[in-house]
């Protein structure tokens, strides 16, 4: 009998941590459990607030309880020594507890657009490197014009700590390429922390530049929650959790967390990528911008407006 309810309490505190990867979202699951003294150090420590307490788009903030729905910034941030850093990967997500969905949109890193607070036209990503958490929260705002009520930031590098701590990944290669010393077939191939953090990297030989790599990062992120969900990764949990505190960094506190999983699980169900179809790059002084057209950005805002029931 006590063995059962150990059981049920792991079961609980698994779906707890796949809010985590949820919001990484790239397709919901669950991910590991160990006691629950070693789940809250590890939320304790990638809970990083923001400076301000609600966007500024908000009259008041996001009720998990009442299911309303709510926005996250992803970014996955090339933070090496001495260097803050860029994000290199910001996708907006919208989610719906009543349509029981989730809009998915990835913006391209070299992005020409306003940098709130820097009084600045720049990349997109260099926001991040201008003023951190907040001014790349202002300026996706600014940008899409909805609010952001959460983030949740990934250091790139540590996809190698987090992909070793779950025993390595298999992801399926639709385009075969040299990057890094490591060769990469296509087809389904089976990755290592340093291998995965080479095929994340990879962009300028892909036609599709930062789309594919963007295609990758999400690969690996599916990898890790599909590796972290099983059942052998169990006994894993101490790295992971390491891992994942080491990495990871959301202003969602562990109730936040918590209520999301009660209220909005069945939104992973239906998740939703919006591609941007009619952009382009182009040399402005010589170095390189996306320019997304207004027609298609004013069409984009207007569907993550309605998601948000906004």
């Amino acid at each position: 009998m006590r063995v059962e309810k150990h059981q049920k309490k792991k079961r609980k505190w698994l779906r707890v941590i796949g809010i985590i990867l949820l919001l990484v979202l790239v397709g919901g699951g669950a991910y590991v459990y160990s006691i629950y003294h070693s789940l809250n150090s590890a939320v304790e420590t990638m809970h990083q607030p923001t400076d301000r307490d609600k966007s500024s788009k908000r009259e008041k903030e996001v009720q998990f309880k009442e299911r309303e729905p709510f926005s996250v910034l992803l970014m996955g941030v090339d933070e090496r020594k001495n260097d803050k850093g860029r994000s290199d990967t910001m996708i907006v997500l919208t989610v719906n507890p009543d349509t029981e969905s989730v809009k998915m949109l990835s913006i391209p890193r070299d992005t020409l657009t306003d940098i709130v607070g820097h009084g600045t036209r720049d990349k997109i990503n260099h926001a991040y490197a201008f003023g951190g958490v907040d001014m790349a929260m202002d300026t996706v705002e600014g940008l899409l014009d909805i609010p952001l009520d959460y983030y949740v930031k990934i250091n790139m590098e540590g996809f190698e700590d987090i992909v070793d701590a779950v025993g390595g990944i298999t992801v399926k290669n639709d385009f075969a390429f040299n990057y890094g010393g490591y060769t990469f077939p296509e087809g389904s191939i089976d990755l290592s922390g340093k291998k995965a953090l080479a095929y994340t990297r990879m962009r300028k030989e892909d036609p599709r530049n930062d789309f594919g790599r963007q295609l990758r990062q999400r690969q690996i992120i599916q990898g890790i929650i599909r590796e972290g969900a099983s059942v052998s990764s169990l006994w894993k949990f101490d790295n992971i959790f390491d891992a994942l505190g080491d990495n990871v960094r959301t202003n969602l506190t562990f109730n936040q967390m918590v209520d999301i999983q009660k209220h909005y699980k069945d939104a992973s169900k239906d998740i939703e990528q919006i591609k941007i179809e009619t952009g382009s790059g182009t040399r402005i002084d010589n170095i390189y911008y996306y320019l997304i057209p207004d027609e298609e950005l004013m069409s984009i805002k207007e569907t993550l407006k309605e998601h948000l029931e906004l």
